[in-house]
């Protein structure tokens, strides 16, 4: 769920400025021949990929930037165990995380196999199936539409941040009244009435569609969100450190870091954003999701091409995620298209939640991936977390950072 405010700005993290760092060779869980990788994301495979230099990774931890108080970058390709992993501050390898808006690439997973078990229609009306949380106007809003971002769906109501007041990190909305919130404020917007995209026309990422994939999956199933997650890629994938926690579980299992928004430590809050951005993870088990996504472990052929096919629309101007002027970036399947400046193609997604700045990246015959795991302090601009987080996705795979995209955002939200 996008939030509004820039108090992400102000977080800090425990822990003092030591490195730590670990080199390994080792095998993904599931690995992928070349044929294996999506049609779309093997369309698009250019460049060439260089051979793996820890040394610019390194530089970039140690030390690390005044702005950050902790970090995690885990980089993985053929054969067994990653093949360069480092931490710095008080961060562990083996740190669980708030995923943030990575979640929503679980969640699509999940429609998505509905859509192949003939569940879901992929061009059925959202509406058809939640009559009574999506209202009348948006009835021609297709699921497709809500899935790759070009539903025209409003912004996200406004979610618990420190002007809220004490204990603002435990509060939280219900992913119901969340989106009957967002629907009734554009309701009573004169300009957004007037200004709406219609359905399929532009690409505006918003959590709003991610949630109302996760009701439409409860809906269609019969089952809690939760569940179906479990069943469907937590417990086949063997991801024993990944989870959604239920809406009172404002723990965090260890290691993790402490984090803090000023002298609030936030380290256990709500998880609210649920299938938008409430996951708990670790950079192994990301890894390992990530690598089954783009093997086709998780969907049939019969749905993988519709997965990574990327809309022929225009960008929207306030969309931020897709540095390419005028063109979409992100699938069906959650996941956003990014080129790197040697016009090498990878595939990921990034979140963030108060204290954690995450994200993960693939090629798509999965020779090169990479997972990162931030804890900002809120002493640096907006720019130098962008150009951070760009930085070291651009050194995990080519040694310069892209040249569009924008994978980060220090400004508080789950995304």
């Amino acid at each position: 769920m996008r939030h509004r405010t820039t108090a992400l700005h102000r977080l800090v993290v425990a822990g003092t400025a030591t490195v730590a760092l670990t080199l390994g060779v080792g095998v993904p869980a599931a690995t992928a021949r070349a044929a294996d990788a999506p049609p779309e994301a093997a369309a698009t495979a250019r460049g060439h990929l260089p051979g793996f230099d820890a040394e610019p990774l390194a530089k970039r931890l140690a030390p690390l930037p005044g702005y950050h108080a902790g970090a995690l970058v885990r980089v993985d390709g053929p054969g067994r165990g990653p093949l360069w992993t480092g931490t710095a501050g008080a961060v562990t390898a083996d740190a669980h995380f708030r995923i943030g808006s990575v979640t929503k690439a679980f969640t699509h997973t999940v429609a998505l196999q509905l859509v192949a078990e003939h569940r879901i229609g992929i061009d059925d009306p959202v509406r058809s199936h939640l009559p009574g949380l999506i209202p009348a106007e948006y009835g021609g809003v297709t699921v497709r539409q809500v899935l790759d971002h070009t539903s025209g769906f409003p912004a996200p109501a406004p979610t618990p941040t420190p002007r809220n007041g004490p204990g603002w990190w435990l509060m939280g909305v219900t992913p119901v009244d969340g989106v009957r919130d967002a629907f009734a404020l554009a309701a009573a917007d004169d300009a957004w009435r007037r200004h709406r995209p219609a359905p399929g026309t532009v690409q505006q990422y918003n959590g709003l569609n991610t949630l109302v994939v996760g009701l439409l999956v409860e809906k269609v199933t019969g089952n809690s969100f939760r569940e179906e997650l479990d069943q469907r890629i937590l417990r086949p994938l063997r991801l024993r450190h990944t989870s959604l926690p239920a809406s009172g579980d404002v723990s965090i299992p260890g290691p993790h870091a402490r984090v803090y928004v000023g002298a609030d430590e936030v380290t256990r809050q709500s998880p609210y954003p649920w299938a938008e951005g409430g996951m708990i993870s670790t950079a192994a088990d990301l890894d390992r999701f990530l690598t089954a996504l783009l093997s086709g472990r998780l969907l049939p052929p019969s749905v993988r091409r519709l997965a990574f096919s990327v809309p022929e629309v225009p960008n929207a101007p306030q969309n931020r995620h897709c540095g390419t002027a005028g063109k979409a970036c992100f699938a069906p399947v959650g996941l956003m298209r990014l080129t790197l400046a040697d016009g090498v193609t990878v595939w990921g997604k990034t979140g963030s939640r108060p204290g954690w700045e995450n994200g993960f990246f693939a090629t798509p015959d999965l020779k090169r991936r990479v997972v990162y795991s931030l804890n900002p302090n809120g002493t640096g601009t907006s720019q130098e977390y962008t150009d951070y987080v760009l930085a070291l996705v651009g050194a995990a795979f080519t040694g310069v950072p892209p040249t569009a995209a924008e994978p980060a955002d220090p400004g508080h939200r789950s995304r």
